[in-house]
């Protein structure tokens, strides 16, 4: 499923707009209960205003709780970037860290910003186990288990280490334009014959290819099209 999930999103890549990894920290703090589209309307005002660590952890507070309001739970997520930034300035010089160990112990970074972080700005292999993630990987029967750290675990010991943070990629992809939470489109998706969820949503083919979302509609609805016709993608190496 991994290698037919890179056939079908060839051009998987985080969805937030970044420069640098402070900013794409910034930007998967404000990401929580949040669109990324929404975060890429918020950030280049922000990203402007704030250019440094020291610039967040000098922030006023008034300030740049209005610039992230749009992002929910501003003041929270406030918080985090002025203590983030603060951390920064205090333990790093002011620059993001390059290890798990030492990014999770910033403000407002867990496993996922962190995984995040180091796939998209160290190139470090992680899996980035958000609610699309999760909740594909145990409808693919990957898992059962729902703790986002023991997700990561189990599926990292299913998938092969470079693969991590493609893997994390792809399958977010397919959670965001084919397998929905409420109604998945079944009956437009091509890993119709891997899936053992199949048929939770409309197997219809009309039906389904209305569900489908995203710049990538039409050649996903053409490759579930050769899935219908009996095609299984991803088969022919490893």
């Amino acid at each position: 499923m991994v290698r037919a999930l890179a056939v079908g999103y060839p051009d998987a890549h985080c969805e937030l707009d970044f420069t640098d990894p402070l900013e794409l920290t910034v930007a998967v703090i404000l990401s929580a209960q949040c669109t990324d589209k929404r975060v890429n309307e918020v950030t280049p005002a922000l990203f402007a205003r704030y250019r440094t660590a020291a610039d967040y952890a000098g922030a006023d507070r008034v300030e740049l709780e209005e610039l992230i309001r749009p992002t929910g739970f501003f003041r929270n997520k406030a918080s985090s970037i002025m203590g983030l930034g603060a951390a920064l300035e205090e333990r790093h010089e002011g620059q993001v860290p390059g290890t798990l160990e030492e990014l999770v112990a910033l403000p407002g970074i867990g496993r996922k910003t962190a995984n995040v972080v180091l796939g998209e700005a160290f190139d470090v292999p992680g899996i980035t186990v958000d609610t699309h993630f999760g909740r594909l990987v145990r409808r693919w029967g990957w898992t059962e288990l729902t703790d986002p750290v023991k997700v990561e675990h189990a599926v990292g010991a299913l998938v092969q280490p470079r693969d991590w943070t493609m893997a994390s990629h792809w399958t977010i992809f397919h959670g965001r334009r084919v397998c929905h939470a409420r109604k998945p489109a079944c009956g437009a998706c091509f890993l119709m014959h891997d899936c053992p969820s199949y048929g939770e949503g409309p197997t219809d083919p009309a039906v389904a290819e209305r569900l489908v979302k995203g710049p990538e509609t039409e050649h996903l609805l053409a490759l579930a099209e050769r899935a219908r016709a009996g095609e299984r993608f991803g088969q022919a190496t490893g």
